[in-house]
């Protein structure tokens, strides 16, 4: 099939990661994909950057959707709300466009909120469109909603018909029928990750951790935005009281953002420099070293609703982590047994768990190989493809005993 993938994201970070991995599962069964993005928020783009002078080089000419999108930051939610619904136009005649440049036969879409016309205008043509919900007027937002009524009213028709919709959880999905009733048939389908971009490279791994001078050191590691809702503050806060009961225990912590110097005080403070490591941000090409250097991760925080996609490469690089309980966690998760799981939201069990199991060597290689495993088996972007496309699949049998 010829099939387009449209979206209205950056494109960057996770999104930009699911869409090639959702792009990627569906060429590997053979069809053609095309992708759908708004000037400068082209997923492919972002990994052709991925080197540091590229990155720098794009960073002094913004591109006409980095400036919209720096624009709607600094305005009123309900403005933001009308651009949105703006939008629709838009999308129609570029999709109107590409289906007939490209002669598509099926339109995968990442739902965007107050986004309808792709569906009408594909329900119009009998062209099958599948909707991946990563998000919903249904969930808490940092920006309470200004027209949140009609985001319901425009959210529940798109959702009746479209021709499928995938969820990133089961629990988004019993949101969604709580909230409107019988909608589309659809699939639940978690993150995934790449096996052939997460390659567990021992090798690089023992040279970062002689570097580092930790060779013999137990290591729990962390790689993401230090950001408040991930937890990793208070994470280090808690578990830096503890740190120097267990010196055989040193924390690996990659990536950067608002919390970080907040950390990195704590952390001096505490004056456990020496098992608190916090290299920054990293060139992405030396990601798989660092996580090859862990014997497992933490992940202090999430929430209800979303598939955190650092699970997925963790165990894809055989680490369990150790992670809260959340419903969409714990749907993929086996405790014990392919990571380790603590109640969310309990912080002091997060670092009970975590000084009950640290010592455990055994125990984290074995969780190791049975979490890569389970990437192996059940959570390529390869599984994600095929789940979508049986959306298309089953309309195309119940249209066929229909007029049968």
């Amino acid at each position: 099939m010829n099939i387009l993938f449209h979206h209205r994201t950056r494109g960057r970070g996770a999104e930009g990661v699911h869409i090639r991995g959702v792009v990627k599962g569906l060429r590997q069964l053979n069809h053609h994909v095309y992708i759908l993005s708004l000037p400068g928020a082209e997923p492919e783009m972002e990994e052709a950057k991925a080197t540091v002078e590229k990155v720098a080089q794009a960073a002094t000419k913004k591109s006409s959707f980095s400036i919209l999108s720096d624009l709607t930051k600094h305005v009123p939610e309900f403005v933001f709300e009308l651009f949105e619904l703006a939008f629709n136009l838009i999308a129609l005649i570029r999709l109107r466009k590409a289906v007939k440049e490209k002669d598509i036969t099926l339109i995968y879409e990442r739902y965007s909120l107050f986004m309808f016309s792709s569906v009408w205008w594909a329900k119009r043509h009998n062209l099958p469109i599948v909707l991946e919900i990563n998000d919903s007027c249904q969930v808490q937002r940092v920006r309470a909603l200004s027209f949140k009524k009609l985001a319901a009213k425009i959210e529940a028709w798109t959702f009746k018909n479209a021709t499928g919709l995938v969820f990133i959880s089961t629990r988004f999905k019993q949101v969604a029928e709580q909230a409107y009733g019988e909608i589309a048939n659809s699939v639940v389908s978690p993150n995934a990750a790449d096996l052939d971009k997460f390659v567990i490279d021992e090798s690089s791994g023992c040279a970062l951790r002689s570097k580092l001078g930790i060779e013999d050191k137990i290591v729990l590691g962390y790689v993401g935005a230090f950001v408040h809702w991930h937890g990793i503050d208070w994470f280090v806060d808690l578990v830096c009281h503890r740190l120097k009961q267990t010196p055989e225990l040193v924390l690996l912590l990659v990536g950067d953002g608002v919390a970080f110097e907040g950390i990195k005080n704590k952390v001096i403070e505490a004056g456990v420099e020496s098992q608190v490591i916090l290299p920054g941000k990293v060139p992405h090409h030396q990601v798989s070293s660092y996580l090859s250097a862990m014997d497992l991760g933490i992940l202090p925080d999430s929430n209800d609703y979303g598939s955190p996609m650092k699970l997925f490469e963790f165990m894809a690089m055989g680490k369990g982590m150790i992670a809260p309980d959340f419903s969409p966690i714990a749907e993929v998760v086996r405790d014990n047994v392919t990571s380790w799981l603590f109640p969310a939201g309990d912080e002091q069990a997060c670092i009970d768990k975590v000084f009950a199991i640290v010592n455990d060597r055994k125990a984290h290689k074995a969780v190791g190989i049975n979490a890569r495993a389970y990437i192996e088996s059940e959570r390529q972007w390869q599984h994600n493809a095929a789940q979508l496309l049986s959306l298309v699949n089953l309309d195309i049998s119940r249209d066929v005993n229909l007029n049968g």
